[in-house]
């Protein structure tokens, strides 16, 4: 039976951080419940609405992971998440394993754990980004290093056991006592698992903009080096590995047993299905992604249609380089004979020469990025897929 994950995106935030480039944003909380409605509806109308547009169902499936993400879906009344569960249960065989609910410090509030607890959350993932508020006021979020400790505290007295920390290598404002200190008070908090991500500078945000065309607003000129960000990275690698975290993903470690489920079905080409605005669905030969736009989605559906703007069949050629992306973003690495054997493909020369630069090792049969060079991982990808 296969295992099907199901992610739901909730587009609406309080503010739009500077570095964000996700399809999100600041919208009235009337909003909600109608967008609410229109998410329960797609899940209901999905199998009809893929038969319609010849789109392949997943055979034998069981719906074993579900992971709201954002947006910050925290903002979303408890009963809300609950009444899209419930549209979960119903319209997929279910049992659920890890349901994962993306929430800001500040969202978080004793009432709202209980009820999420009682809606069959069972894991959090909190944004936290910073322990520094310096840090915090330059990047546009609205909470500070004591909201992270406070709300740690609610969502343990609640009962949750699994908790996932993000952090951000390369924040304004950022030196290596600060970084060092944030890495610090999240092992004094200890959640099971922990996400490093490094500041991308591009088009898509306010501050990858002002950055890329020299300008000082959103603390362009105080975003460390990219040498700087590295060794961020890398001071975040030892002192997780010391505190007993397996580095597992490029930029993600957790406590033995808790690796994120949900996230795993994504790096290793398995199915999802996404609900909601923006949200992405793969199902193993086809993916689609719906109208980002609130609204679009919703009068979409309104109106009995798919609200899938983008739809494409994988070819054997992208198959590929997901293999190989994906399957190398992950610290086990790729059994890289059976791709060969899979797709055709001659790997071995490039892979030699990347074994001479001491960029990739061999594990056993397995091919995986070297340890020691993850901060140069996007060269090796380049490099293979050329």
């Amino acid at each position: 039976m296969t295992r099907l994950g199901v992610y739901v995106q909730v587009p609406f935030c309080r503010t739009k951080c500077t570095y964000c480039n996700f399809h999100t944003g600041v919208f009235s909380q009337e909003l909600y419940e109608p967008y609410v409605r229109a998410v329960c509806l797609e899940i209901v109308k999905f199998p009809r609405l893929l038969r319609e547009n010849e789109i392949a169902d997943v055979p034998d499936t069981v719906v074993d992971t579900v992971y709201f993400g954002g947006g910050t879906p925290s903002l979303l009344e408890p009963a809300s998440l609950a009444q899209i569960i419930e549209a979960i249960r119903a319209a997929f065989p279910a049992q659920f394993e890890e349901v994962t609910l993306e929430a800001d410090p500040e969202t978080i509030s004793h009432e709202k754990a209980a009820a999420w607890r009682e809606a069959g959350i069972n894991r959090i993932s909190m944004g936290v980004q910073s322990f520094n508020d310096a840090e915090l006021r330059a990047a546009g979020r609205m909470h500070r290093r004591a909201d992270v400790f406070k709300s740690a505290e609610i969502l343990r007295e609640a009962g949750f056991g699994n908790l996932s920390f993000d952090l951000i290598a390369g924040l304004p404002h950022q030196t290596d006592r600060s970084w060092e200190d944030s890495v610090e008070q999240l092992l004094r908090l200890r959640p099971e698992h922990v996400s490093i991500y490094m500041m991308e500078i591009d088009e898509g945000s306010r501050l990858g903009l002002e950055v890329l065309q020299s300008g000082d607003r959103y603390s362009a000129k105080s975003i460390p080096s990219d040498d700087s960000m590295a060794n961020y990275y890398e001071h975040g690698c030892r002192r997780l590995a010391a505190a007993g975290y397996e580095h597992y993903e490029i930029s993600n470690w957790g406590l033995p047993g808790f690796e994120s489920r949900h996230n795993l079905k994504y790096w290793r080409r398995e199915p999802y299905f996404g609900f909601g605005a923006g949200a992405h669905s793969f199902n193993g030969s086809q993916r689609w992604a719906n109208a980002h736009d609130p609204a679009a989605y919703a009068d979409s559906l309104l109106r009995g249609r798919f609200p899938v703007e983008q739809l494409e069949m994988v070819s054997q050629g992208q198959a590929l380089e997901e293999e190989l992306f994906l399957g190398l973003r992950q610290l086990a690495g790729i059994d890289l004979k059976r791709i060969e054997e899979k797709y055709g493909a001659r790997l071995r020369p490039r892979v030699q020469d990347l074994l001479a630069q001491g960029l990739v090792e061999w594990d056993g049969p397995r091919l995986r990025l070297a340890p020691e060079r993850l901060t140069v991982s996007n060269e090796v990808f380049v490099y293979l897929l050329e």
